[in-house]
């Protein structure tokens, strides 16, 4: 088993998964410690991944880096799961997008650590507030900003990193989709004081106009499926490039570790 062990201030361990790290550590280890980093305002960012993240990495170096430069990386796909319980990690457990965002609604407000969403639609970020203050009525949201598809000017940049500063967040969930989510939160550690987790298309999901797939879906490693059917003119080329890639270099790497471990 590949093992990357982090430094000392960041206790964890990593599984390479298809070249990529992955953070070894359960769903409510994992969650402790974004809330540790976010009751110090500390900058810090996390990477929810899934197949799609790794095979982005695999073909471009540059997002590898950030996902090495990332403080978290959580496997959110059951692939990433199961990958990482042959390689040794039979205890660990799927840390997806929405399970992350709500079990963070739900245990910020004890600890005092407001919450900013930034990206997607203000419309969809309405029924996110309607919602969140009917499911979580404690929770403290610190402010809900919508950007837009094009690149931010300077200017506009400068503005959303002082309104989150203003906020007093301890955490900024981030919804801009893979890449872009995860390059913006690397170039924006240190100038935001606070965790930044890439939570992909988890708004729409939680605001009701998507819906998720079932829990015996999820379990079997089908919610890609159950996406595909909702959206199939968006999502069918990029599971159709990035699944049997996947498959491909997963058995590569199964393989070439069983015949290390007879020599």
């Amino acid at each position: 088993m590949e093992l990357e062990v982090i430094p000392a201030e960041i206790p964890q361990i990593r599984i390479c998964v298809i070249g990529s790290p992955v953070t070894v550590a359960p769903f409510d280890r994992q969650i402790d410690m974004i809330l540790e980093w976010a009751s110090s305002r500390s900058s810090r960012f996390v990477c929810v991944a899934n197949v799609h993240m790794l095979t982005e990495a695999y073909w471009h170096p540059e997002f590898y880096a950030v996902l090495a430069r990332a403080d978290l990386v959580t496997p959110d796909g059951m692939p990433l799961v199961w990958m990482m319980k042959l390689m040794g990690a039979q205890h660990q457990n799927r840390v997806a997008g929405l399970d992350i965002m709500l079990s963070i609604c739900q245990q910020a407000p004890q600890r005092r650590i407001k919450v900013f969403f930034l990206g997607s639609e203000a419309s969809i970020l309405e029924q996110m507030r309607k919602r969140l203050e009917g499911d979580f009525p404690a929770l403290e949201i610190a402010g809900m900003e919508p950007l837009p598809f094009r690149p931010l000017t300077k200017a506009e940049d400068a503005a959303v990193i002082q309104k989150i500063h203003d906020s007093g967040a301890g955490i900024v969930l981030v919804a801009l989709g893979c890449p872009k989510q995860e390059y913006w939160m690397d170039r924006h550690k240190g100038k935001i004081h606070a965790v930044t987790i890439g939570v992909g298309g988890v708004f729409p999901v939680y605001a009701g106009i998507h819906k998720r797939a079932p829990l015996w879906m999820r379990n079997f490693g089908l919610e890609w499926f159950y996406r595909l059917v909702q959206e199939p003119r968006r999502l069918w080329k990029r599971y159709t490039t990035t699944m049997p890639l996947f498959i491909w270099l997963a058995l590569k790497q199964l393989l070439t570790q069983g015949a290390e471990s007879r020599e």
